[in-house]
């Protein structure tokens, strides 16, 4: 009995650790551009992410986990040897956690699941033995990292580029703006309903076939895009400001529409990331409570809420270094430009979730980014940045591998 609380007690402190991680470096997936374009403040970012992450995470984060304690390597092989399923996940979540703290620090925007699924390869190879190790799953992840930003940052190119000849490159862009906002209002609400129904909605019971799920979401855009149109219409040009105040008018609308899909995103994200840190404490409790891997049982709604409240703190405490690595660093954003790679950062995971290409959140927004920024043309991208943060993906893998194997040797030999 002791035992048992030992590790449901360090479950929950790595747990939360890890989700903090989540929140101090993932959550720029949904607020970095909107900072970064000045369409919200840090402060008024913080306390929008904190509100939709934590309720994704709470209300919609449950049915993730086990894509998290499986798919890299299966559970049952520990059949006979429990606790060593349990040194690994401790292991794992503090491994996680501390990259992320390390990367978080330095403002480097890395893949949480990446983190995770490296400290999971470390334990494993160690703990079971490297053939445990699902390679081919491993190799799909890592193909990630070219998929994920290359495919975001050619859709940002060809979206900020139609905004630029459509719109903006005319001499009444307001005029403009009334006749073609209204497509990109519809483009940007189906692809966030369609990413909260695929990657939120799902985990509470909501599972529609994908037919049904284009049809809602088709549903819901065209209502959005013409009250969206309506209201756009209803904008009144003054003859006297002149073009530069229709500039800003324009840039105002892509404002507002930033803020909504920022808030979707970060539904979506927090009922599908808080698997990161939730899964392995779920594994714990479970084979620490009945002694059994593999055994199926309820998710306790405290782990939920214990994933959604590290997010926020991590967030809180920590968010604005990533936020201003991705929305002020690698180059500069106007309204128009991070709604085109916001727009590009859901329409991308819309299409891996139809075809079942890997993607990372983090290197899309990334990839989107570089592609508004590549737009305008090279000169305006901080190559150094961008290096650093390449650089910081390559590494968070074998980085979580590594401090995952240092801490299942030292749980392994002192924790009864």
């Amino acid at each position: 009995m002791e035992a048992q609380l030992v590790y449901i007690g360090l479950a929950a402190v790595f747990g939360v650790f890890m989700a903090w991680g989540i929140g101090a470096n993932d959550v720029a997936n949904a607020m970095a551009t909107s900072v970064g374009s000045k369409a919200l403040t840090i402060r008024q970012a913080i306390m929008v992410a904190a509100v939709f992450e934590f309720l994704g995470a709470v209300l919609a984060g449950g049915g993730v986990t086990s894509t998290i304690r499986r798919g890299i390597v299966e559970p049952e092989l520990l059949a006979e040897s429990p606790e060593l399923l349990i040194y690994g996940m401790l292991s794992a979540l503090l491994a996680a956690g501390t990259w992320l703290l390390i990367a978080s620090r330095k403002g480097w925007p890395v893949s949480t699941t990446h983190s995770i699924v490296g400290a999971i390869i470390g334990f494993a190879a160690v703990g079971i033995g490297v053939e445990a190790v699902q390679w081919a799953k491993v190799t799909t992840i890592v193909a990630s990292w070219v998929v994920s930003p290359v495919m975001a940052g050619v859709i940002a190119f060809l979206i900020y580029m139609s905004v630029h000849y459509l719109i903006l490159n005319h001499d009444d862009p307001l005029a403009r703006a009334r006749r073609f906002v209204p497509v990109y209002i519809f483009l940007a609400a189906f692809s966030i309903t369609l990413v909260t129904i695929l990657k939120g909605l799902t985990h509470v019971g909501l599972d529609f076939s994908m037919q049904f799920s284009y049809l809602l979401a088709s549903s819901i855009a065209i209502t959005i895009a013409v009250i969206g149109g309506i209201a756009i219409r209803r904008i009144k040009p003054d003859p006297a400001a002149g073009k530069d105040q229709d500039f800003l008018t324009v840039e105002r609308v892509f404002a507002v529409l930033m803020v909504v899909t920022a808030c979707s995103m970060a539904f979506a994200h927090g009922s599908n990331d808080v698997a990161n840190a939730i899964g392995p404490l779920a594994a714990v409790v479970s084979v620490a409570q009945t002694g059994v891997v593999g055994a199926s049982a309820a998710l306790p709604v405290w782990i939920l809420v214990l994933g959604g409240t590290g997010i926020v703190i991590g967030l809180a405490t920590y968010g604005v270094n990533v936020i201003a690595t991705v929305g002020k660093k690698i180059t500069e954003l106007t309204p128009s430009r991070g709604f085109a790679a916001e727009l590009a950062a859901a329409t991308t995971i819309v299409i891996a979730s139809g075809t079942g290409l890997p993607v990372s959140t983090t290197h899309t927004l990334v990839g989107a980014v570089l592609g508004v920024g590549i737009a305008r043309g090279i000169e305006a991208i901080d190559l150094g940045v961008v290096g650093r943060v390449f650089l910081s993906w390559v590494v968070t893998i074998p980085a979580g591998a590594v401090l995952a194997i240092v801490f299942f040797y030292v749980f392994k030999f002192t924790l009864p």
